[in-house]
């Protein structure tokens, strides 16, 4: 790939997340070919009201266009295994949500194709890419920070706080048998494994499902949609709706996670705090232009987000000045700027700058000893 040409992607799922990546591809710079739903109509129907150009029939039918060279897999956790070894396979880039895939036999072939191929490949976890989440990164690795004590935090929404709330992702055989924990609390554990440069290596699990039996609407639901969703049936629900997680880093660092769905009031929550033998770091993302900074012997401080007093790496993922937010569709943006930054540079064995495969992989691994945990109840290492 050069960088004289435009490149062009294609978005895979028409849910929630797939129009987020279109309208952030489309804002990085990036030509969308079209987006491929679940059937034709559907893939059609998401073209018209999007604008791209192309309801594509199959997945075969885009790998089989030469004018695409990446895809974008937003589909349900089931399929990305398959989808995203079709699309290694083709030649062409991928960018996967996350979960990688179900389980780690899977993942594991996957970062094998991904090592095979002449092709880049990345996760998208994207909450790494809120610029002051590259600053708090900087400032760990600084002197000034110290050496990591204990990292504490959670994610926490309430959109699946009602027994009527139902989506596939309620259900093992669609996401996995994991389900806060692999959708929104793989977030915060890549986010703060980026931000302290260390890995979470052994876990302590207790994991609740709040509701074995929801009553599931019928016909078709939307993710967040909320609402009286008509007529019902009871379904059973093997996957939990909350959990928390004590933490043990390989430089000995310890941590807790607490992960909820089903938490009222909370939208769309991460938090974490930090705390070194110097400074500690803290962070909430319903509020991500403000940085905390803790100090023992003086006062404490807080960094509004601002490329001039920001350090480099944060500064470069910052489109606007200070006083101009910006959130959850930026961080999109810059991740996908990333990803095909470091695609149309063409140097593949340079260090990648966004989340890999490898790290979609062992984010896999961390969830199957989180639930072996909780089913043995004791500590569990996580395997390599």
């Amino acid at each position: 790939m050069t960088q004289h040409r435009t490149l062009t992607a294609v978005v895979v799922g028409t849910g929630f997340i797939g129009p987020v990546h279109v309208e952030a591809l489309r804002r990085a710079g990036i030509h969308v070919a079209g987006i491929l739903g679940s059937s034709k109509e559907k893939s059609q129907r998401s073209a018209d009201a999007l604008g791209v150009a192309t309801g594509y029939g199959s997945l075969d039918d885009v790998l089989a266009d030469g004018a695409v060279d990446a895809v974008h897999l937003t589909s349900p956790n089931r399929y990305h295994f398959e989808q995203a070894a079709a699309v290694l396979r083709s030649g062409k880039h991928v960018l996967c949500e996350k979960p990688l895939a179900m389980n780690s036999r899977e993942t594991s072939e996957l970062v094998q194709l991904s090592e095979a191929s002449s092709c880049v490949a990345g996760v998208a976890y994207n909450i790494r890419f809120y610029p002051l989440c590259h600053e708090a990164a900087d400032r760990v690795a600084s002197k000034d920070f110290g050496t990591t004590l204990h990292v504490t935090g959670s994610y926490v929404q309430d959109w699946l706080l009602k027994e009527t709330d139902f989506n596939w992702r309620v259900m093992a055989k669609d996401g996995g048998e994991l389900r806060a924990v692999a959708d929104i609390g793989t977030h915060w554990l890549d986010l703060v494994q980026f931000i302290t440069g260390q890995k979470v290596v052994s876990v302590c699990a207790d994991l609740q499902t709040v509701y074995p039996v929801r009553k599931k609407p019928v016909g078709e639901t939307t993710t967040f949609s909320g609402g009286d969703q008509g007529d019902t049936q009871d379904v059973a629900i093997a996957t939990e709706d909350a959990g928390s997680i004590l933490l043990q880093f390989s430089d000995g660092a310890r941590g807790s996670l607490h992960v909820s769905q089903t938490t009222a009031g909370r939208k769309n929550c991460l938090r974490f705090e930090i705390a070194g033998s110097k400074q500690t770091i803290a962070m909430n993302t319903e509020q991500p232009n403000s940085l905390w900074i803790g100090h023992r012997d003086r006062a404490n401080e807080t960094l509004i987000r601002d490329p001039a007093l920001m350090t480099g790496s944060a500064a470069s993922i910052a489109s606007y000045p200070g006083g101009h937010a910006e959130g959850f569709p930026d961080t999109f943006k810059q991740l996908f700027r990333s990803f095909y930054g470091y695609i149309a540079a063409g140097d593949f064995g340079a260090p990648r700058p966004f989340p890999t495969f490898q790290d979609g992989h062992r984010e896999v691994l961390l969830c199957e000893a989180i639930l072996e945990s909780h089913r043995q109840r004791k500590w569990i290492d996580v395997s390599e």
